[in-house]
């Protein structure tokens, strides 16, 4: 199949397509996607179960159903793939790289697992048995098996034969790695090199020895953060002998750093665990009850301590009208210190020694930003309320609120990040809740002492 054309997946597309499935017209569904891309036909079977979506990959070639199987979400892939025998199952794992064949094998059952890993190509399953002993966030469970490699002891021309041996079995490759007799890692040769140098040359002669590698046991978000900063297409990864034993290529790296993106975004919204919209009800609200009970506590906490003012309120009730806005501010100006020090955080340039010179930053910002705010409500309470002891009082708060905000705001993750959690904590329900209790705290005593 040759995809040549763009695909738009619309409503109208789906009811159409559903139609042809509930009426098993095999034709009409092969000339239909005939020209999809696998990728979009993986995003179309999400509109459809799990007996209707393998009728429909039935009717494709196999080479396209193992496509569009790798490129399903883990959890979708793990339903589909209950209905589908060992047998078939088999055909699939055949034809995926050596690390998307071990991340399928491990969302099987164990039985059904052991039927697949007997069936397979015997070459396959050796590569997959090796990566199926690495857990899955680090980077032997990342990489693949396959790569071209040759010894540094080797004639360019030698080399060239080689790789066109070893390219049959690899489907994307950046560059030719360099090994010793031991296949101990010595650098890496561009395909540039070894097609311009002379035939007799020794690859030795022409290796880049200075390369970047990383261990078998190196944390996934580390490999992603090598890569990145070095501008990696693939990164060899070693054991801990210093033998070359895969690679990790682009796409395995851009898979990682969407799944810590995902993460710290939920993270940063209250919930607590990985979920998608359509997943089960309880799941959804195991998720997120958490973050809510915390902003229950907060909302109690916050009603407890308005009573130790009771007799402020008493004398100027116009006061309890502002509590919103002082709390909304404080929550918002939090949450903007936060996000700017989880996203530096994640910086490795990031440095505690120049930590005084930030906060003088957002010190000052914190004053620009409080003495703005607290003019512009000054001037707008003065208008409506044309009470100017209220009008103080609440400017004061405001101001007073802007400036601690910012600074719990920009503590709270740095302190969660010394201490080993991770500060995309900090944001959403957790500032927000801080900055409530904050907010009310200062406002009250500012009226306390005022009045």
């Amino acid at each position: 199949m040759q995809p040549t054309v763009q695909f738009e997946l619309t409503r109208e597309f789906v009811e159409y397509f559903r139609q042809l499935v509930e009426a098993r017209n095999s034709a009409a569904i092969r000339e239909v996607l005939n020209e999809v891309k696998p990728a979009d036909i993986s995003a179309l079977l999400y509109e459809f179960d799990s007996e209707e979506s393998k009728y429909v990959l039935d009717l494709l070639p196999i080479e396209v159903q193992a496509e569009i199987i790798n490129d399903l979400d883990e959890e979708t892939r793990k339903r589909f793939l209950k209905i589908y025998p060992a047998g078939e199952i088999v055909k699939i794992v055949n034809l995926l790289n050596s690390d998307d064949a071990a991340d399928l094998l491990n969302e099987l059952p164990v039985k059904t697992r052991e039927e697949v890993l007997g069936g397979m190509d015997a070459q396959l399953r050796a590569q997959v048995i090796d990566l199926l002993r690495f857990e899955e966030n680090v980077a032997g469970g990342l990489m693949a098996k396959e790569l071209i490699k040759v010894r540094h002891n080797w004639s360019v021309a030698q080399c060239l034969e080689e790789v066109r041996k070893q390219a049959e079995e690899v489907d994307k490759f950046y560059a030719v790695y360099v090994v010793d007799e031991q296949d101990k890692l010595v650098g890496r040769v561009s395909l540039k090199d070894l097609v311009l140098s002379h035939p007799s040359k020794l690859v030795s002669e022409i290796c880049e020895t200075d390369i970047v590698s990383v261990d078998t046991f190196l944390p996934d978000r580390d490999v992603a953060e090598i890569m990145r900063k070095y501008d990696l297409e693939s990164v060899p990864v070693v054991n801990v002998n210093g033998q070359l034993v895969g690679r990790i290529t682009i796409d395995d790296v851009v898979d990682v750093i969407t799944e810590q993106a995902e993460e710290e975004r939920q993270l940063m919204s209250g919930i607590s665990e990985d979920v998608e919209e359509d997943d089960s009800v309880w799941r959804n609200t195991r998720a997120r009850l958490p973050w809510l009970l915390i902003g229950i506590a907060g909302g109690l906490l916050n009603a407890k301590f308005m009573g130790f003012f009771e007799s402020e309120l008493a004398r100027v009730t116009a006061i309890a009208f502002f509590t919103p806005l002082i709390q909304a501010t404080g929550g918002n100006v939090g949450i903007q210190s936060s996000a700017l020090i989880v996203q530096s955080l994640a910086h490795p340039g990031f440095v505690y020694e120049g930590l005084l010179g930030r906060l003088t930053k957002v010190f000052l910002i914190a004053l620009l930003n409080g003495l703005f705010l607290s003019l512009l409500v000054y001037g707008a309470n003065i208008l409506l309320f044309k009470e100017m002891r209220l009008s103080l009082i609440v400017s004061v708060a405001l101001f007073s609120v802007v400036v601690f905000a910012s600074f719990v705001g920009t503590f709270t993750p740095l302190v969660l990040n010394k201490l080993g959690y991770n500060p995309a904590l900090a944001s959403g329900p957790f500032i927000t809740t801080i900055n409530d209790l904050l907010g009310l705290t200062v406002y009250f005593l500012t009226v306390h002492f005022l009045l």
